[in-house]
């Protein structure tokens, strides 16, 4: 097996197993303090950030300027129009040379 797709399984599988664990064990908690409910919906922001902004500094202008787009129409429009617009950026700006 190739080592792209298992390392793309193993990324699926933890993933799984995070989402499952964590809703098992929160659930048995009932109703979250607002500070912990707060700090939970700030965890995929922080993520996000922590994927995209080593992206955003070390590669050329093509992936910044595309990080940049994609996140101005993330304000205005849904995620799936967000990403595929960052994508086809990066794609186009990657083709002209930058």
């Amino acid at each position: 097996m190739d080592n792209t797709v298992l390392i793309i399984c193993l990324c699926a599988l933890a993933t799984y197993l995070t989402r499952t664990g964590g809703h098992l064990i929160l659930s048995r908690f009932g109703a979250l303090h607002h500070r912990a409910e707060a700090a939970l919906d700030a965890v995929p922001v922080a993520v996000l950030t922590a994927l995209v902004a080593p992206a955003a500094t070390t590669e050329g202008p093509a992936e910044a300027i595309a990080i940049i787009l994609a996140g101005v129409l993330t304000l205005r429009f849904s995620l799936i129009i967000s990403v595929s617009a960052g994508i086809f950026s990066v794609v186009a700006l990657r083709s002209i040379g930058l």
